[in-house]
């Protein structure tokens, strides 16, 4: 969408777009939108209705302010697009760390047996020769 509006696409035109490049559910919801707005519907409303979809929730909220105050629709969108890339980020690093904590146990269960049964009974059973078998 970011791209349409930088090349000079009315909002309605690219969100047709984008509707069209990523289609499903998200992709219909969007063609909606793009239908209203190009059949003349107040855009606050519009996209509004849309914010009570999860996955449109970011997305409509920052169009409806953008109707509202005026501001660069491509600039917020930029913004938008940023925000989510961050969050997604966040979300890869936290799974990433929870990983090391989850595989603990597996791996404890795994080397402590092998540890005990190479490191510390031949010691033992060393020591115990020499002690027993003066």
């Amino acid at each position: 969408m970011t791209a349409c509006l930088r090349a000079g696409r009315p909002v309605s035109t690219a969100t047709e777009m984008a509707a069209t490049a990523v289609g499903g559910p998200l992709g219909e919801r969007l063609t909606w939108a793009s239908t209203q707005l190009r059949l003349g519907a107040d855009p606050e409303p519009t996209w509004a209705y849309l914010a009570k979809d999860p996955s449109m929730g970011h997305l409509s909220r920052a169009m409806s302010r953008a109707a509202q105050t005026g501001a660069p629709v491509a600039d917020v969108l930029t913004r938008l697009a940023d925000d989510a890339r961050e969050a997604s980020r966040a979300a890869a690093v936290a799974a990433a760390r929870s990983v090391g904590v989850k595989a603990v146990a597996p791996l404890g269960l795994c080397f402590l047996p092998a540890f005990v049964l190479l490191g510390i009974i031949p010691v033992v059973a060393g020591l115990a020769s020499t002690i027993i078998i003066p």
